[in-house]
């Protein structure tokens, strides 16, 4: 595929959803689409009560894309919402019949895509790696299911069902083999979490929606060097830096970790586990909320429902509520009263604004 293809984005919205709403569906795609490093040339959305079972979409609505990636020379076709296996293999069927340059996605390819982008270390590449399989599995048996009913027929042995054994075969030694690695690499992790609580070093992990802030205030806390991007995703290895405490005379360590997304796979977060490990083991978490973001309450709920799968909805947590520079008026009187519990703290990351009241508050958690 181009270094930077032009991109489909394809959605299927109740009837009585508004406009808005729909926007706002389409939204956080397109900003993924613009991560991976493609632009959208036209978005389709389809009121529909439920997915069509063979395609997703209509059969007319599918053949209006397949006219648009001609038309507008798309490369690429993103459905916002995972697809069954045989569901992309009716779609491609029907799209490379046309056009066989076209590529098309699932929202969750297009979130893979972009985790080996970002990936660095060895743990993240194979935690991607794992993930993909887990993803990706389904959908190759699935066609060679198809390839087995046009090879043999009902009853008899075809060239696809001995390539689907064949691959799943393949694929279960590789995933065996990740996971091996993994736990490898879980087991010196669990030895470093030993080693700090024999010292009583408390830990700190800092948990949000991808792009909240989260490796920008990790910077500015304890002057460790990462990088620090505009773009989703932009952390999957866990970051740790060692961040003073006055009144105490003591430190704690601070970790920064991959972002949470909405629709993320319960598959994905597995596959992360080790990664978020910091997380599901820390003395406190840090929410970091980007409070200029009109979707801040949703995507709280988005990010607390995943630290309820994680099990760590019960780890004392301080809402950080970062980005007050760019807000004119700031108004948080409803927000500090409906968020009491989780103590907000009003903060600027990149300004260094609020740091020491939240230093403050972490310690008094802490201790």
């Amino acid at each position: 595929m181009q270094k930077n293809p032009k991109v489909i984005l394809v959605d299927i919205i109740n009837p009585q959803t508004s406009k808005k709403e729909a926007e706002i569906s389409l939204y956080e795609l397109d900003n993924l689409v613009e991560t991976y490093g493609g632009f959208v040339v036209v978005k389709k959305i389809q009121k529909k009560q439920t997915p069509n079972y063979k395609t997703y979409v209509g059969s007319g609505k599918l053949d209006e894309i397949i006219l648009d990636t001609d038309v507008l020379g798309a490369d690429l076709i993103v459905f916002n919402n995972i697809l069954k296996p045989q569901q992309i293999y009716n779609i491609e069927h029907k799209i490379y019949s046309k056009n066989p340059n076209v590529k098309v996605w699932d929202r969750v390819d297009l979130i893979l895509k972009i985790f080996a982008k970002h990936a660095e270390s060895t743990e993240a590449k194979l935690q991607i790696e794992l993930a993909s399989i887990r993803h990706m599995g389904p959908r190759i048996f699935g066609m060679g299911m198809e390839l087995s009913r046009q090879g043999g027929g009902i009853g008899t042995s075809g060239i696809g069902e001995t390539n689907t054994e064949i691959m799943k075969r393949h694929l279960a030694k590789q995933e065996q083999k990740i996971k091996d690695k993994l736990k490898k690499i879980q087991k010196r992790h669990k030895l470093q979490r030993q080693s700090r609580s024999r010292q009583n070093l408390k830990t700190v992990a800092i948990v949000g929606y991808t792009n909240a802030g989260k490796s920008q205030l990790l910077t500015s806390l304890t002057k460790k060097k990462v990088k620090v991007r505009d773009e989703l995703f932009a952390t999957l290895d866990t970051r740790i830096g060692q961040l003073y405490l006055p009144q105490s005379y003591s430190t704690c360590l601070l970790s920064d970790t991959i972002g949470f997304i909405q629709n993320l796979p319960p598959s994905l977060i597995e596959a992360f586990k080790s990664t978020l490990d910091e997380t599901i083991h820390a003395d406190l978490l840090l929410h970091v909320i980007d409070f200029s973001d009109p979707q801040k309450e949703e995507k709280i709920k988005v990010v607390n429902e995943i630290l309820e799968k994680l099990e760590v909805k019960e780890t004392p947590t301080i809402y950080v509520c970062n980005k007050v520079d760019l807000i004119k008026n700031l108004k948080n009187k409803t927000f500090l009263k409906k968020h009491k519990k989780h103590s907000p703290v009003f903060i600027s990351a990149l300004k260094k604004e609020g740091l020491k009241e939240l230093v403050e508050r972490i310690e008094e958690k802490l201790i």
